[in-house]
């Protein structure tokens, strides 16, 4: 096992090096002759060649979306007219905007809580540290993956199709969301934690839950409160377009505006939501700075 282990890293050593080498070969260093008679040899830049790559990479992306920089020009002046209509919104319409907007915070709330709740024991199931039986662990980490890998819009029109219209599926929509993300945060955090009073208490005799609760919890609750409050955030602008997909709250009203070019409308659903966003932004920060 011990050669397997040190064998491993001279091998990727050995891979850098060759490619080193080829480097040179391609692109042949300079010999450099100094005033006292002695020559030294500079390996060349390789930052032409990457920003070629850069260059290369983005000539096929502007070719294979056919981004067209004239058109965005020549319709430039529609977009101003957009954002003038955007930025008069129409004031009466807020009475409108409260009902959506409720929903859409209680989609939120509601759907962070459960997804929170699930992700805590995932994440110490997830842990390599607390957990050491391998395929638990691998399994556990590929369906948090599978989970980050789906959109929530998918999810959430999945759920839709599934539970029926309505806040129920963009609550569940989002309660998947935060444990995919919630869980993945969490079990890398509870990798870096000091496992020597979880050790002690094991030694003194205390079973692994008595240990993790006693020596671990304390070590990850503030980091475990500051991720909750993060997917928060990022809950209510997500829930706010899940109705697009018939999951319910503002993203109803938004969709409806937009189909009847009310513009101004628009601009009143849009600024309710800035300000409830900002609003509960300064609040988890005020929280986060009091955890840590």
């Amino acid at each position: 096992m011990e050669k397997e282990k040190h064998s491993l890293p001279a091998e990727k050593g050995k891979n850098y090096r060759s490619r080193e080498a080829l480097f040179d070969r391609i692109f042949k260093p300079q010999v450099i002759t100094l005033s006292n008679g002695h020559s030294v040899v500079r390996r060349r830049s390789r930052a032409p060649l990457i920003l070629l790559l850069l260059l290369a990479a983005i000539l096929i992306s502007l070719r294979a979306t056919g981004f067209n920089l004239t058109i965005i020009i020549t319709k430039f002046d529609k977009l101003l007219d957009l954002f003038v209509k955007l930025f008069h919104p129409k004031w009466d319409f807020f009475n409108k905007v409260t009902g959506p907007l409720i929903d859409t915070i209680k989609m939120s709330i509601l759907g962070t809580v459960i997804g929170c709740l699930l992700a805590l024991p995932v994440s110490v199931l997830s842990s390599t540290n607390i957990n050491h039986n391998t395929a638990i662990v691998s399994v556990f980490r590929f369906i948090l993956a599978l989970i980050r890998t789906v959109p929530t819009l998918v999810i959430a029109l999945v759920c839709a199709l599934i539970f029926g219209l309505g806040t129920f599926a963009g609550t569940l929509a989002i309660a998947i969301f935060t444990f995919g993300i919630v869980a993945k945060m969490l079990y890398e955090s509870i990798e870096t934690i000091d496992m020597g009073p979880f050790e002690a208490m094991e030694a003194l005799g205390a079973n692994k839950f008595q240990a993790f609760w006693s020596a671990c919890v304390p070590q990850i609750l503030p980091v475990y409160l500051s991720h909750s409050l993060y997917c928060f955030e990022m809950n209510v602008r997500a829930s706010a377009i899940l109705g697009y997909v018939g999951a319910g709250g503002l993203g109803i009203t938004i969709n409806e505006r937009i189909g009847w070019r009310d513009y101004n409308g628009l601009g009143m659903v849009l600024l309710t939501l800035f300000v409830v966003v900002v609003a509960i932004e300064f609040f988890s920060e005020y929280l986060r700075k009091k955890l840590s």
